[in-house]
């Protein structure tokens, strides 16, 4: 699997795209049978197949974010919010010195939620940028994928994101995943205390469930769902 976008420049110059697709995942634990790199994985692929769809400029993820609630696991790296902040806002400015103006930021990582503030700042002086896949995005994913669990119990390297790489990068999925279902579905404290104090194995949701089937059918859905956002961005520009 390549993470990585291969177009040229010149590629870029006959495309002459008006909106840009930024992935941001994390570098993070996923249980014991999917990588750190599951989220950015995750938001490269969606990313990509947004790419194949719509004429956009796709760029390199970014792979380490804020996923201070998995601290206590080995392996996971963050950076701060401010940090992720400024570096959208870096590749923004450098778009628009480019003649690109619309940005799209596809996120992998639940935890990322200063992206909302990103986002919500950027457009008040009209569509700018948009975040994708929002709630109900992946709420029509999870109903066309025919998955079984919803999206506050399948919460982390459980049933949608094991799916999804099961289909896209089957080499990146280990064994074990069938055997590691965990049920935290009560977890009011997250923020503060952690995913530690929910999971022993790092898992909150039901790996058991995942198939490639299902993985193809929600990346169909998003694909699809992504028209209304690219449509918003480009309606006034």
């Amino acid at each position: 699997m390549n993470l990585l976008p291969t177009a040229t420049s010149t590629d870029v110059q006959e495309l002459q795209p008006r909106v840009a697709v930024l992935p941001v995942g994390s570098f993070e634990q996923h249980g014991k049978y999917l990588p750190l790199i599951t989220d950015t994985a995750i938001a490269c692929v969606i990313a990509q197949e947004i790419a194949t769809a719509y004429p956009v400029h796709l760029i390199p993820p970014i792979t380490v974010s804020c996923s201070h609630e998995h601290a206590a696991f080995p392996g996971t790296v963050s950076i701060s919010a401010r940090t992720l902040y400024a570096v959208i806002d870096d590749i923004r400015a450098s778009l628009a010195r480019s003649g690109i103006h619309k940005l799209v930021i596809v996120n992998g990582h639940g935890g990322n939620y200063v992206l909302s503030n990103v986002v919500q700042e950027a457009n008040v002086d009209g569509p700018a940028v948009s975040l994708f896949p929002l709630g109900p995005d992946w709420d029509r994913a999870r109903e066309y994928g025919g998955l079984e669990s919803d999206r506050h119990a399948d919460m982390h390297a459980g049933e949608i994101e094991t799916s999804i790489l099961l289909h896209a990068a089957p080499e990146l999925v280990r064994d074990g995943y069938d055997e590691a279902d965990h049920d935290s579905s009560q977890r009011p404290f997250l923020l503060v205390q952690g995913m530690a104090a929910y999971t022993d194995s790092g898992v909150i949701g039901f790996p058991s469930l995942a198939t490639a089937e299902k993985g193809k059918a929600i990346l169909e859905s998003l694909r699809s769902s992504f028209s209304a956002h690219f449509e918003v961005l480009c309606r006034l520009s």
